[in-house]
Formats: structure tokens, sequence, C-alpha cells
């Protein structure tokens, strides 16, 4: 990187840009929602004025050196509704997480291409139409504010560009204050202004899709041209990765970091051609540079990917970031098909905040909308164990049970209500068109359920089957006595169900078997279901944050885990498991029928960072990906880590400030998690190459 990005890092990275930061208490907006109640305010309405306040009160900032600009200055977004509004709403209404849009893939490709002056043209036309209800008038309306109010704000940038003398930053503003982006430049600042846009509406973990084909023409265009060399691109670029760490400690999470300013890169066409380019390359030494938590990087991958793709992933896992992901194409674009998405649009697949699987521009899919605990089902069929003549009586009640859990937990997802969000809805397809915010639906309105505990369900029923029906070491009340007390009378058994018994991640057909037939059960158990929006539910093999929330009250497991300890996060094997290497892992977690869980979910190894001395543990990791997708492989995420170094920034964090890990889906900072996650990252399973 050279000087100015440099520069520009450690200003971002000492966090001096937060001195322009105000409170919504200083500026006076915080009984916004009782204004709106006054005046009788409809809520799509109230977002836009909400969302035209705050930007009319942002302040323009333009750090030393920069040429992409747009900074928060307004550290939260007030609520429009007041408490007893919500609690109104939320008697009649489910609502998940914040009761915001979040977590979908928008469509700033189309504004970027046409300008911000067309598409509020385009809302103009539609306001015409005599068939127009009051709604769909009020929503259009709502929209124009908002690119109104937009507009002004870049106008304010402007401005202060001329001011302090950055004359060529005040041109790239005055020209995409109304018209398409031309150059790369222009391009990059209309995407952060769009993606800052719909953070400040309150909508969250908006990702950022397939940049490097979105974004390809216009870096192309200017090489051609000659208007940029690549090392200008290039500079351009890691500073448009410096922006997505700018602000996002505002971004709402379960932790800082995680942000879903996700990022996906290759991947092939419904034509079959590979679609990694020159800029996504750029993409992954950008990244390699830079060192920072976002984007985070997703690379799309399958069985004829050139082997190249996975070295260059490989160069950037050993940077200890936690990223790429890769996503297997071979696996997610069938699954997808069967879920009812049409083939284009399965073909441009990208990956929502974590892992799941959702589709740009068309989709409002709820992909993380609960989690099931398959460990749990198996628990609680526990207390019928002696009942069962064999094995496949006890499994057809786990089965029943997963029925279950899967009815209580999709009956709950009735009268969803999402706030408005009529920023967001100018990024996504239809919505001006329809003159219906994006809050009550698009194309896809999928919901996505996380299987968690699946290795310890596994492995407990893989224990069940051996030494309880089949070679009868253990009786019923020995094995729930001793589950209830948490071994302690029974330290023989905890040594078996713990260190002898099968486990998956050792390639052991007789334990990966059962764990096929579960995941099968879980999607079976979805497979008729219908939302009340039209859309199917899809089962995952990810956990989200549900692997800390369904380990807390699980007492011990019949695999031989104590009460106190963890589950593991996402498809991984248990903490426990006694490993025979990373190729056994994948063997193991490859052999279910993954179309069938496409919600998504990847398998997470770590290796310890002493394994990368040199290029050729490089090559080998490289190789090691490789396998997993010839495999079957549906999703794969490498963490590097070293456990000396983690257990000491525990003890002095002031020392690690900057030290990124992999959690379940992100990356962050590891001395600013919480601790239950800190341990988890700590007590996972390295591996050797």
């Amino acid at each position: 990187m050279n000087a100015r990005i440099k520069n520009l890092r450690n200003y971002i990275l000492d966090k001096k840009h937060h001195s322009f930061r105000r409170s919504i208490e200083e500026l006076e907006v915080t009984d916004m929602s009782n204004s709106f109640v006054k005046k009788d305010m409809p809520p799509v309405l109230r977002s836009a004025m909400c969302f035209s306040t705050l930007l009319s009160k942002e302040v323009p900032v333009i750090l030393p050196g920069e040429k992409i600009v747009f900074t928060r200055t307004i550290n939260e977004v007030p609520e429009i509704y007041t408490k007893e509004e919500w609690d109104k709403i939320k008697v009649a209404h489910y609502i998940h997480e914040r009761g915001t849009v979040c977590n979908i893939s928008p469509d700033y490709e189309t504004t970027i291409k046409v300008g911000l002056a067309a598409r509020k043209k385009e809302i103009e036309e539609r306001l015409k139409d005599s068939d127009l209800d009051e709604e769909g008038t009020i929503f259009l309306n709502a929209t124009h504010i908002c690119l109104t109010s937009l507009q002004s704000l870049i106008s304010k940038y402007e401005e202060h560009a001329r001011y302090i003398g950055e004359n060529d930053t005040a041109d790239v503003l005055k020209t995409i204050q109304t018209n398409a982006a031309s150059s790369f430049r222009e391009a990059l600042q209309i995407l952060r202004i769009l993606h800052f846009a719909i953070w400040e509406a309150g909508n969250y973990h908006n990702t950022f899709g397939r940049f490097d084909q979105y974004m390809y023409p216009y870096y192309k265009n200017d090489i051609e041209k000659g208007i940029l060399t690549q090392e200008e691109a290039f500079d351009l670029l890691e500073e448009f990765f410096l922006t997505c760490n700018k602000d996002s400690d505002l971004y709402p999470g379960m932790q800082q970091g995680d942000n879903g300013q996700s990022m996906v890169l290759g991947g092939r066409n419904a034509n079959g051609e590979y679609m990694f380019n020159e800029l996504s390359r750029m993409c992954l030494k950008a990244s390699y540079e830079l060192e920072l938590i976002d984007p985070k990087i997703n690379i799309r991958v399958d069985k004829n990917t050139p082997e190249e793709i996975y070295e260059l992933g490989s160069h950037l896992t050993k940077k200890g970031l936690g990223f790429p992901q890769y996503s297997n194409d071979d696996i997610v674009i069938p699954g997808l098909l069967r879920k009812g998405y049409e083939n284009k649009d399965a073909y441009n697949y990208v990956v929502a905040a974590c892992w799941e699987f959702i589709i740009p521009k068309y989709a409002l899919d709820i992909p993380n909308i609960a989690g099931l605990s398959l460990i749990l089902c198996v628990k609680e069929c526990l207390d019928k164990l002696e009942s069962c003549p064999d094995y496949e009586s006890f499994y057809r009640l786990v089965e029943q049970q997963i029925q279950k859990r899967a009815d209580e937990i999709c009956e709950e997802h009735k009268n969803l209500y999402i706030i408005p969000a009529p920023m967001m809805s100018l990024l996504m397809e239809g919505t001006i068109e329809r003159a219906k915010d994006i809050s009550f639906g698009s194309k896809y309105n999928n919901y996505g359920i996380h299987g968690t505990g699946i290795a310890t369900a596994a492995d407990s029923l893989a224990a069940i089957k051996k030494y309880y029906f089949e070679e009868k070491r253990i009786d019923a009340k020995t094995l729930l006595d001793a589950l209830q007390d948490n071994f302690e009378k029974e330290p023989e058994l905890e040594n078996l169900l713990r260190k002898e018994a099968p486990k998956m991640g050792q390639d052991d057909d007789y334990v990966d078997s059962i764990c096929t037939t579960l995941l099968d059960s879980f999607d079976k158990a979805l497979s008729n279901k219908k939302n009340e929006r039209g859309g199917v539910y899809r089962a995952g093999t990810g956990t989200a944050m549900y692997y800390i929330f369904h380990a807390n009250d699980l007492k011990a497991t019949p695999d031989g885990r104590k009460a106190e300890e963890m589950i593991p996060a996402n498809y991984s094997p248990t903490l426990f498991m006694q490993q025979k290497g990373p190729v056994s892992v994948i063997k193991s977690f490859t052999k279910p029928h993954l179309k069938n869980v496409i919600n998504g979910g990847p398998l997470t190894l770590e290796f310890d960072q002493s394994v990368f001395n040199n290029n050729e543990s490089v090559r080998k990791l490289g190789m090691l990906v490789r396998t997993f997708i010839t495999l079957g492989g549906h999703q794969l995420q490498l963490n590097t880590v070293s456990r000396e170094k983690l257990l000491d920034a525990k003890k002095h964090p002031e020392n690690y400030k900057h030290l990124i890990v992999r959690v379940w889906g992100w990356s962050g900072y590891f001395v600013e998690l919480d601790e239950c996650y800190q341990d988890h990252v700590i007590n996972r399973i390295e591996f050797g190459l």
C-alpha cells in the first residue's frame, strides 16, 4: 500500500475520526417518534423523514488524503415509533430481531449504472399513474424524499470539498449527484454513498453482493482508456475497503465485527463461464495488504475452478483474517433450484451477513429466522429409550421430535411486521413499479432455520446405537443418571463416550451415516412448510450465535460432553474429538446430502499459525480446500490462530488491539469479543497440514 493509504489506515485504526461524532441527544432528535405521532404520520413516511432529518444534520467530513468520502457523524438512528406504539405492534405481530429490513443483498448496480436523477425521474413518472392508491402514493413520495435528501448531502460534501481545495473530489461528487457513474472512482463513490445511506436509514447487515461483477466494467473501461493505471485503480479499491471500516462500530450486530459487510467474488454464470477477473484478484490483494475485518471476502468455487484461485485464497487465510469463506456452486446452485429459485437467480446467488445463501435484488429472504437444536431433540427422547426395541425405533422418536420442534418454530412466524424501509426499497427490484415498500416482501420471501449441535447430536446417536442397542455395554438408567449428575459418579462411562465412541470428523461411516440421516430428517421436517408470505423454509447447517445460547441450558450429552462444555459452531466436529487430521474431517463432513440443507452453514477448520512457514504450506491448504469442494462440501471457512497468542491476548488485551479471529460467520477483533466467544475460539481444535 502507498503512503496515502497507509496514513488513512492508521487514522481509521486510531479512531481519530470518532472525534466528529455526535449523539442524537446533542442533535435534539430523540423525540422524533412523538412528533410523528402528533402528526399522525404513516410508518413509511416516518422512516423517510427520520432519514431526511439525520442527513440534514450530517456534517461533511473528509479525512486527510481521502478520495472516496462520506463518514458517519451521527452515532445512532432514533426510533420512529414510541415505546407504547412498539409494545402494541409486538402484541399483534412477530418481530424478527430489531424489526427492520436487514441481511439482504441490495441492487447497487442499477443506481450506479443509471444515476440518482434517473431513479428520481422513475419515481416521478410512476406518481403520474392514475391507478395508484393512497398507500402507493405515500410510499413513492417517501422514496422521493430519501433521494432528495441524499442528493442534498452530496451537494454539502461537494461544497466542503471545494472549500478545502479538494476539487477532484468535488467534481466527482457534482457528477454523481445526478448522473450515472462513468469511471471506477465515480462507481466506488456512489457505492460508498448508497451503502452509507441504508445504514443511516436504520437497516443493517447490508452486504456488497457480487462486487467484482458489477464493478468490473468501470475498472476495465478506465484501464483500457488509460484513465487509470492498475496501481491507481488498486489504490482506490484499497481506499474503498478502508471506508467499510470507518463506521463499522456503529453498525448493530451481536458483537463488534458482526456487521454483515460481506463481498462475493467469482462464481459461474448461467452459461458456465467462471467469472473470476482481475478485480477479483485485486480484492484479495487489498484484503491481504490492509489486514482489516471488512469487507468479509467470500469466493464462489466449484470442482473445475483453477488451482490458482485456491492458492490466492489460501494466501489470504495465512494472514489470519478468518476469510475467504468458500461456497461450492456445484452444491449451492442445485440446492437453490430445488427450493424453487429461478435458474438465473440461483446462478447469481451471494451470501448474507455470515454464510446464508441469498439472491441479490430480488429476495427478502430471512435466512436466520430461528435455530433448531438437534441435540436437544435427541435429549428429549432419552426418557423413552427403554421402550424402544431397537435403534430404528428410537431414531423414529428423534425424527418425530425434530418435526415437532420445526412445527413449533414455524407456528411462531405469524403476522410478521417489518418497519418500512423506503431508502432500501430504492435498491430492490420492482418496488417502484409495485409502489410497495420492500418490507412487505419481494420475489422471494423464504425463511432459513439454523440447525445447531449437529455433530453433538450425531455423535450422541452413534454412542446410543453402538453401546446401548448393539453391544449392550450400558443400560438406560446408568446412562440417564450419568447425564443427570454430569458423569460425577461414572468417570469410566464418560471416558468411553468421550474418547472411544465414534465421532464425526474421523471419517467413520458409522457415525457419518447417522449425520446424513439426521440432516435429511431436518430437511424433511421443513419440506412442506410455507410461511404467510408464500415462501418456503430452508434447513441449514449454520448456528449463528445459537451455539452459545443452545449450549447454556444443555446438560451433559450421550457423546461424553459435560454440562458446562460448549457445542461446536456451525457444521463442525465436537471440540473434544480426537482428531486424525483435516482430511478426515473433510471426508466426514462432505458425506451428507448437503443440497438438502441449503440455508448454508460452513465447516470451520482452525489451523495453527506455525504451519504456514513457507509457500508449500499455502499450496497444501489450497489443495485441501479443493478436496473439500471436489468431495461435495457446500461451504468452508478457515481460521489461522495461535492458542498461545489468544491466551495472552485475554491477559493483555492492550497488546492485541488488532488481532483478528473468525467467530461464527464473520471476523472480528478478538479483544472486543465477549469472553464466551473468546473461549470458544481458543478451545476449537487446531490442525496441521
